[in-house]
């Protein structure tokens, strides 16, 4: 399925502007679940600026609200996005994050030996020559290099490292892992906005209810022992 042509500002205007499930804007955009989770918290590592999609001609607002209706809706893309041209060389990264680069490339070679230089060099975008100084511990800043998770400091993303390390260990004949860290809070976070929609929904109606009685001079009677649950000797 084609991705966004900026998937995480593409996510960051979904999640402020429509009721689409994390599950639906990540698989739309290309991310993983807690990504746009971190988006939705403002705990990403920059606040983004929200990229519409109806706008750039991605999507059509009754594609949002077919999504909408439906939790388990796969939001369709009107037309893929045009190529995008870069030059031959190591991915580009910020200034500000290009200090992350050694705790990243340290983390993937502790953690999936597996993974060649090559495959480091294109997730990270450094060379090889700092990917072997790091190997083995000939970096000039060796002591001060400490592995850190690059999905975590915004160096790659998890679906990326995901299919890095899945191909390496295919290459290496060992067979594929399954993920299943994250299926719990998934659940538990479908849950929850299922929950919150469902609270909200429901404290519209009561607000507009009340409207309607205050309209017509009445006095509005609940029939709620609090919020969402209604007393059950009240008929």
């Amino acid at each position: 399925m084609a991705q966004p042509l900026m998937p995480h500002a593409t996510a960051s205007w979904l999640v402020e502007n429509s009721s689409l499930t994390f599950t639906q804007i990540a698989e739309f955009c290309g991310l993983h679940i807690l990504e746009v989770q971190a988006i939705a918290d403002d705990t990403a590592a920059t606040k983004l600026t929200g990229r519409d999609p109806v706008r750039s001609g991605e999507l059509t607002h009754e594609e949002i609200e077919r999504g909408q209706a439906d939790p388990d809706y796969q939001l369709q893309m009107i037309k893929a996005p045009d190529a995008v041209t870069r030059t031959k060389g190591p991915r580009y990264t910020p200034v500000s994050k290009r200090q992350d680069k050694p705790d990243g490339i340290a983390w993937i070679i502790k953690n999936h030996p597996e993974v060649s230089d090559g495959q480091i060099g294109k997730l990270i975008g450094t060379t090889r020559t700092t990917i072997a100084a790091i190997r083995d511990r000939s970096h000039w800043n060796m002591a001060n290099i400490t592995p850190k998770d690059p999905v975590t400091l915004g160096l790659t993303t998890q679906r990326e490292l995901d299919a890095a390390v899945a191909k390496a260990e295919k290459a290496a004949g060992k067979e594929a892992r399954t993920d299943t860290r994250f299926e719990g809070d998934r659940e538990a976070l479908i849950e929850q906005l299922r929950a919150e929609r469902e609270q909200h929904a429901r404290d519209a109606e009561a607000a507009l209810a009340r409207e309607e009685a205050e309209a017509r001079g009445e006095e509005l009677v609940s029939d709620e022992i609090v919020p969402g649950i209604k007393d059950p000797f009240k008929k």
